[in-house]
C-alpha cells in the first residue's frame, strides 16, 4: 500500500533551505540523548539521519528540535519531518501523532492540506487483506474523504480519491468474505444482508456482479423466487456477458423463476 511516496517527498526539500553550520557527526546514540544545541545543529543531525535512512533516528531528533526550540521557524517544520520520518520507518501512529499536533497547533498554515494527507496515508498504508478486521481500512477511507472535503484543489485530494475507490473495493470484499462464510454455513438471511450490503453502499466497485449472484443464490434458498428474479434481472442488464449472470441465470431457470 506505500504507493503514495511520491506525493509525500516533496517535504523533504524544506530540510534544503536550513544552513548546514554544525552539521552532526556522531555515529553512535549519543544524537538521542537530550544535549541542548542549536537549532541549526540539530536539525542539521536530523537531516543527516534522515538522509542516511535513519528514519526512525530522524523522527526522534526533528521532535528534539520542537522540544528544545519551540518557538523558532524551524520548529513547525520539524514537526511535520518527524511524521514524514516516522512514515518511513513504517512507525504510524508516530506520524499520525506529529502529524495531528501540527495540524491542532497551525490549522491554518499552508502546509496543512500535506498533514492531513499523510495522516491518511499512515492509515492507509496499514490496510490488511480481507480476512483481518477492518477497522483501520475504516480510519483510512474517513481521512482520505476528509482531505477531499477540505481541501478539494489540491494534488492531494486527487491522490485521495483514487486511493477512496480502491478502499471501497477492499471494504466490499471484505463484506464479500463474510457474506461466502455465511453461505457456507446455511445462513442465507446473514448472507443476503452482506451482499446487499455490496450492492447497495458500494456499487462501484469489482465485487457487484458476485453480489448480485450470490444474492439470487440466497433469495432462491430462502424460497423469495420473485426477489431472486429481479435481482437476476437486474445483474444480467448490467452485466449480461458476465459469468456471474450465466450462473444466475441458470440458478433462475432451475427454481422456475425466469431471469
Amino acid at each position: 500500500m506505500r504507493q503514495s511516496f511520491r506525493a509525500l517527498a516533496p517535504l523533504a526539500l524544506l530540510c534544503v533551505a536550513l544552513p548546514l553550520a554544525g552539521c552532526a557527526t556522531s555515529r553512535n546514540k549519543a544524537d538521542r540523548k537530550y544535549v541542548a544545541r542549536d537549532v541549526d545543529s540539530l536539525y542539521s543531525a536530523a537531516k543527516d539521519r534522515l538522509d542516511r535512512r535513519q528514519y526512525k533516528l530522524a523522527g526522534a531528533l526533528f521532535d528534539e528540535v520542537e522540544r528544545q526550540h519551540p518557538y523558532s521557524v524551524w520548529a513547525r517544520r520539524a514537526q511535520l519531518m518527524s511524521a514524514f520520518s516516522y512514515y518511513l520507518a513504517r512507525d504510524y501512529a508516530e506520524s499520525i501523532k506529529s502529524a495531528q499536533r501540527f495540524l491542532s497547533i497551525h490549522p491554518g498554515n499552508k502546509d496543512a492540506p500535506y498533514a492531513l494527507y499523510l495522516i491518511a496515508i499512515d492509515y492507509y498504508s496499514q490496510i490488511t487483506d480481507v480476512t483481518r478486521d477492518q477497522k483501520i481500512t475504516g480510519q483510512a477511507l474517513d481521512a482520505l474523504g476528509e482531505v477531499i472535503r477540505r481541501y478539494p484543489d489540491t494534488r492531494y485530494a486527487a491522490d485521495a480519491r483514487l486511493k477512496v475507490d480502491l478502499v471501497r473495493d477492499h471494504l466490499a470484499g471484505k463484506e464479500m468474505e463474510i457474506g461466502r462464510f455465511y453461505q457456507r454455513r446455511a445462513d442465507w438471511l446473514a448472507s443476503s444482508i452482506r451482499f446487499r450490503t455490496v450492492v447497495e453502499q458500494f456499487d462501484t466497485t469489482s465485487h457487484v456482479p458476485e453480489a448480485l449472484e450470490r444474492l439470487t443464490e440466497s433469495y432462491l434458498a430462502m424460497g423469495v423466487k420473485e426477489e431472486a428474479r429481479k435481482t437476476a434481472a437486474v445483474l444480467g442488464a448490467n452485466y449480461p456477458g458476465s459469468e456471474w449472470y450465466q450462473r444466475a441465470y441458470k440458478l433462475c431457470q432451475e427454481h422456475g423463476c425466469g431471469a
